[in-house]
């Protein structure tokens, strides 16, 4: 294998491996003695196309066996109805305690088979294999697990530690661009939160990005996983510091919810990330000129800045259904500076629904 971080949390610490094939896959297993030969992979359509042949065949040369459930692609399939399903597909491979589940897709299968495991006879081992960059970059690490439920994105959910991580940089080749775009936005955020270099050298390296150069995919990886796991070592279960990873997300995932799901989550985040920049900019608590900044970072890599057709009312609405809320009152991460964000509550309705026509290209004023 050849490069290896480690998600240090003690006993539930895991490894993310880099790499540029499945060919390796297996050997991640090494020192989990305790697991069964019963596997489940889960996966969704447009992986099941794109990237399962390839993983398939890397099974085969180690003589790996694994039983595989199918999903439909999108957002959509996180829900009840498919856990049910996959408890039932369980059941009848006999899967048991020492049993593994892999999960090979985006985000929304990450998710939906690491809350299966977790549950599933209380809790099964599961393996993390991201195959988009949105995945890659931010939700196969750090163990939050769950299902979307009544319009609320991942109302029910756990934190659920990934045996290990395996993120092959080459399975990005077969995203849709607006799929790697998406991707591009919690990469991004992870720039703006914690590190300024690697936001300059994304924007610096964008075109490479967007033509696959392997090495810097390798580093975009690398780099977002360390930050990421840095931030999960200190606050495994987003009691204090791991909140600052959600700059973004109390827009967004608003957004998310109430185009229902037509706006991919990047997408969102970027525009989420917009309101949280224009809102610290009129709290005084940064410049325009760094407002303007980011912003430009974010068209650059072909992301929304704002969007038309949106009601105000409504997206404010469903904020309020977020888990981040606290004793009614919205949580919103905010920039201080470059590399520098807070934590700070707002209740302030009508700056933040000044915000949001801002955002929706509706500049009328909030009643």
């Amino acid at each position: 294998m050849s490069e290896k971080l480690i998600v240090k949390l003690g006993e539930r610490s895991y490894p993310i491996y880099l790499e540029n094939s499945y060919d390796d896959f297996t050997h991640g297993f090494s020192g989990l003695g305790s697991l069964s030969s019963r596997a489940v992979i889960i996966t969704d359509t447009n992986v099941y196309e794109h990237q399962y042949p390839d993983f398939e065949t890397a099974l085969k040369n180690h003589s790996f066996k694994a039983e595989v459930f199918v999903v439909e692609a999108g957002e959509e399939s996180k829900n009840l109805q498919n856990l049910q399903r996959i408890y039932k597909f369980f059941m009848e491979n006999e899967l048991d305690r020492t049993s593994v589940v892999i999960a090979l897709g985006g985000g929304v299968v990450g998710d939906l088979a690491g809350y299966a495991a977790a549950t599933y006879l209380r809790g099964i081992s599961f393996v993390q294999v991201p195959t988009t960059l949105l995945s890659q970059a931010d939700s196969s690490v750090g163990g939050k697990v769950g299902v979307d439920f009544e319009g609320a994105k991942n109302l029910i959910g756990a934190f659920y530690q990934p045996k290990f991580v395996y993120i092959n940089v080459n399975s990005l080749r077969t995203l849709p661009s607006r799929e790697l775009r998406s991707g591009l936005a919690e990469t991004l955020k992870h720039g703006l939160i914690k590190d300024p270099d690697f936001l300059t050298y994304i924007n610096d390296n964008m075109d490479k990005l967007f033509n696959y150069d392997e090495e810097v995919l390798k580093n975009i990886a690398y780099s977002n996983c360390s930050i990421k796991a840095s931030v999960v070592e200190q606050d495994e279960k987003e009691d204090d510091i791991r909140a600052t990873l959600n700059l973004g997300h109390t827009i967004g995932h608003a957004l998310e919810s109430v185009s229902n799901f037509a706006l991919s989550h990047g997408e969102c985040v970027s525009l989420g990330i917009t309101g949280a920049f224009k809102l610290a900019r009129k709290l005084g608590m940064i410049s325009g000129d760094y407002e303007a900044a980011v912003a430009g970072i974010l068209k650059n890599a072909g992301l929304p800045v704002s969007i038309s057709g949106m009601d105000a009312e409504v997206v404010y609405q469903q904020m309020y259904l977020d888990k981040k809320v606290r004793r009614g009152r919205l949580n919103f991460i905010l920039p201080t500076a470059p590399g520098q964000v807070v934590r700070r509550e707002v209740s302030d309705r009508e700056l933040v629904m000044e915000i949001l026509h801002e955002l929706f290209q509706n500049q009328k004023q909030a009643v």
